[in-house]
């Protein structure tokens, strides 16, 4: 397992190589180091295990990445930091066996630190600093700052802390009036003298806080790197969504002759299918765009209300659709405990999603970047379509239709490459 880099660097003379937080998938930004299994002075082998970490999808170990001594712990145990962060350093030459441990760093001091601008109570050097939003959200409820208790960083009063304080004081029609704006000045429509805006307009009042006793909660890690990974892609990628239908009587009749589900079968046909548009089966990384003869297929895993993740399945051209099921099953298995290995999470060159068990019917998934597509499998609905037979009479009749839906990078393609892939796809389910 690939899971740190081995960036050199010199220590008293000794060479060092960094052991550093894996990567463990896009939507997988931090995690905590659970345990030290080493001390410093202590020798390791190639591969020995440095410590056990978490994440809010992969719990996991850290091996060393060479040979040496542990020369320096950097993170303590119980302490997240973002993936990339160097956790140890090893000394690769002929280092001390009895390397004495770092002394604890000094607790951080707690400052208040000082906004670019903003309001400051009156008062010594040791007086009460707020940030511009802070400030103006107090003057526009009329709010007196050193009456309200601070939850930031050294008693810093935050944004939350002050939208708290209105909202405590909501009367009884449920919300704090912001004083009205001035009127503006009436100007003529023709004027000799050109009209100048006031050249320090007054800040727009944030939004009323609803009363009513909601219950705010932070968001849990893995929400916030699934947030991250999203903004990410939709700021990055020229996202649109194709949808196409699809009669799946073939696919139903199928799937019960072997005992599967209808995603296996599904991810067969695309794979299949992207043999012909390989545009699909690709990563783009600037403006260079890179296509695979291997199907590296994730698959999204929901874990409840506490998010998904999107194993991949290696090298999936070779696996059969009784194949695809078992390593769905076994991938799905272990996500939901938690078992996956940093590997199983990462390099996927094509996406599908199936949030159709769920009974959905249309969704525009957003593109997991590098990857330029995403093909989202609904809700299988049996409805009255029009259908014709071999000689061309047509006829009302009840079939199990789908719809397709695929999101693509229009960086990498256009709209008439999309449409003829699902319609491609489309004609493998319904007639193959």
């Amino acid at each position: 397992m690939s899971s740190s880099t081995t960036d050199a660097s010199t220590l008293d003379g000794l060479a060092l190589v960094d052991v550093t937080m894996p990567a463990m998938g896009s939507s997988i930004a931090e995690a905590t180091v659970v345990e030290w299994r080493v001390a410093i002075g202590e020798r390791l082998a190639p591969d020995a295990v440095v410590c056990d970490i978490s994440s809010d999808k992969v719990d996991t170990e850290v091996p060393a990445p060479c040979a040496g001594t542990l020369a320096e712990l950097l993170v303590e145990a119980g302490e997240t930091v973002d993936v990339g962060t160097v956790l140890a350093r090893i000394a690769t030459s002929d280092a001390p066996a009895d390397l004495a441990p770092a002394p604890p760093p000094p607790p951080p001091e707690h400052r208040t630190s000082a906004p670019l601008t903003g309001g400051q109570t009156s008062g010594g050097p040791d007086a009460r600093r707020y940030s511009p939003v802070v400030s103006r959200i107090a003057a526009t409820h009329g709010v007196d700052l050193a009456g309200v208790a601070g939850s930031g960083r050294g008693g810093r009063v935050t944004k939350k802390d002050v939208l708290a304080h209105v909202n405590g004081r909501v009367n009884g029609n449920g919300l704090t009036p912001a004083p009205a704006p001035p009127e503006p000045e009436e100007r003529p429509l023709h004027s000799e003298s050109p009209y100048r805006p006031d050249p320090d307009p007054a800040p727009a009042p944030p939004p009323l806080v609803p009363s009513g006793g909601g219950a705010p909660r932070e968001l849990s890690r893995m929400r916030r790197s699934i947030g991250a990974a999203m903004r990410t892609s939709l700021s990055v990628a020229a996202t649109c969504t194709t949808i196409v239908e699809c009669d799946m009587s073939r696919v139903e009749r199928r799937r019960r002759e072997l005992g599967l589900t209808a995603l296996p079968l599904v991810a067969r046909a695309t794979i299949e299918t992207l043999r012909d548009f390989p545009d699909l089966n690709a990563t783009l990384d600037g403006d260079t765009l890179t296509t695979y003869d291997a199907v590296q297929l994730g698959i999204a895993v929901s874990l409840g209300d506490d998010g998904l993740i999107v194993p991949v399945i290696r090298d999936a051209q070779e696996l059969t659709p009784e194949g695809l099921g078992r390593r769905v099953k076994d991938l799905a298995t272990r996500a939901r405990e938690r078992r996956l290995q940093p590997e199983e999470v990462r390099g996927a060159t094509f996406t599908i999603t199936n949030p159709g068990a769920h009974g959905a019917l249309i969704a525009t998934p957003v593109i997991n970047v590098p990857q330029v597509a995403i093909l989202d499998l609904e809700a299988v609905v049996r409805r009255p379509v029009v259908v014709t037979d071999g000689d061309g009479n047509e006829s009302i009749a009840i079939r199990p239709i789908v719809n397709l839906c695929m999101s693509w990078d229009h960086r990498a393609m256009d709209g008439v490459y999309a449409a003829r892939f699902l319609t491609a796809l489309r004609r493998r389910l319904e007639t193959h």
